[in-house]
C-alpha cells in the first residue's frame, strides 16, 4: 500500500478534525501515513533591513520526502498555496480538499472524500503539472531571501497609493521603465487571482507563460505583457524608499533601494491529482461566473 501524507490547516476546526479521522481510515487500509501542519508553508514577513533566508529545500516537512507517494491537502486555497511550496522540491502529487470557501485551487469537497480516497488507492486518478516561480531578492551577487510561488509575485511601495518607477529586463532584451503603484509576475495559476483583479488576461494552464502585470500604471501604454516562461526577469524597484514583496498573498519581505529581484521558472513543478479530465472553463464558470449565458432581454416593450 502506499505512503500517503495529510497537510491540513491547523487554525481551522474542521481541517484539524478531518485529518485525525482521514489518518486513522488510511492506517486501517494498510497504508503508512504522516501528517503536518500547512503553517510551514506560510512564509510570514522578513525583517525589514536584515531579512532571514530559508532556502526553499529546507521548507520542507522533516516527515516528507521522494518516499511519499500521494499528499493530501485539507484546507482552502493559501492551505493549498503552502502546501506545494511545502512539498514541490519532493514533487509530491496533492489531492486537494476544499475546507473553505472559494476553493479555486482545489479538486473535491469534503463530502466526497471517501470516494475521492477509494480512487486514488486504486490509481484511478490523472495528474496534472502546473510551473511555478522561484523568486529571490540580491543586494549585489547575495541572495538576501527566496521563495517558491505558484501564483504570483508583487512588488509594491507603501502605501500601495503612492506611484513609484520599476526597471524590469526580460531574457535578454532590454530594460523597460514602468511607473505604477506596483507590478506583478504572474503563472498561468495566478492569472485568476491577483493578476486578473488588475485587468490581466485569464491564461488556460497548460499555456507555458507569465505575464508582468503594471498595478494602476501611469501611461496608457503600460499593459499586461505576456512572454515565455522560460525568460528571466529582473526587477529593479528605481525609488529612493523601501518597497514591499508578497508572494502567494501570504508573506515577502522589504525590498530595499539597493536590492533587486530575481524571477525564473522554478526547477520545482506542482502536481495536482486530478479525479475527472481537467475542464478549465467549468471551473471559471462555477467560480467566477465567466461565460455564463446572459438573461434574454424582450423583444419589445409596451408602454403605458
Amino acid at each position: 500500500m502506499p505512503k500517503i501524507g495529510i497537510i491540513y490547516n491547523d487554525i481551522k476546526p474542521i481541517a484539524c478534525r478531518v485529518a485525525q479521522e482521514l489518518e486513522a481510515t488510511l492506517t486501517k487500509k494498510g497504508c503508512e501515513v504522516v501528517i503536518t501542519s500547512s503553517i510551514g508553508g506560510i512564509l510570514g514577513y522578513a525583517q525589514p533591513e536584515h531579512p532571514t533566508r530559508t532556502p526553499i529545500e529546507k521548507v520542507v516537512p522533516d516527515e516528507f520526502d521522494d518516499s511519499i507517494d500521494i499528499g493530501i491537502v485539507l484546507g482552502g486555497d493559501g492551505t493549498v498555496l503552502a502546501a506545494f511550496r511545502q512539498v514541490a522540491p519532493c514533487q509530491v502529487p496533492l489531492l486537494t480538499v476544499n475546507t473553505g470557501h472559494m476553493g479555486f485551487l482545489t479538486e473535491t469537497y469534503l463530502n466526497n472524500l471517501s470516494t475521492a480516497i477509494d480512487r486514488i488507492l486504486a490509481g484511478d486518478y490523472q495528474v496534472e503539472t502546473r510551473s511555478m516561480l522561484t523568486v529571490q531578492v540580491f543586494r549585489e551577487d547575495q541572495c538576501l531571501w527566496e521563495a517558491l510561488a505558484l501564483n504570483e509575485m508583487v512588488l509594491h511601495r507603501e502605501p500601495l497609493t503612492s506611484m513609484c518607477h520599476f526597471e524590469i529586463q526580460i531574457g535578454h532584451h532590454a530594460p523597460v521603465d514602468i511607473a505604477a503603484d506596483g507590478v506583478i509576475l504572474s503563472t498561468p495559476t495566478g492569472s485568476t487571482a491577483y493578476s486578473l483583479s488588475a485587468g490581466g488576461p485569464v491564461v488556460t494552464p497548460e499555456v507555458p507563460v507569465l505575464q508582468l502585470i503594471p498595478i494602476c500604471p501611469h501611461s496608457l501604454a503600460s499593459r499586461a505583457l505576456v512572454f515565455s516562461e522560460d525568460s528571466p526577469v529582473t526587477i529593479f524597484p528605481a525609488h529612493p524608499t523601501s518597497m514591499v514583496m508578497v508572494v502567494d498573498g501570504n508573506g515577502g519581505c522589504a525590498v530595499q533601494p539597493q536590492d533587486y529581484v530575481r524571477v525564473t521558472k522554478s526547477p520545482y513543478s506542482a502536481h495536482f491529482i486530478r479525479l475527472q479530465r481537467q475542464e478549465f472553463f467549468r471551473i471559471l464558470r462555477e467560480k467566477l461566473g465567466w461565460g455564463l449565458p446572459h438573461i434574454a432581454k424582450p423583444t419589445s416593450v409596451e408602454l403605458p
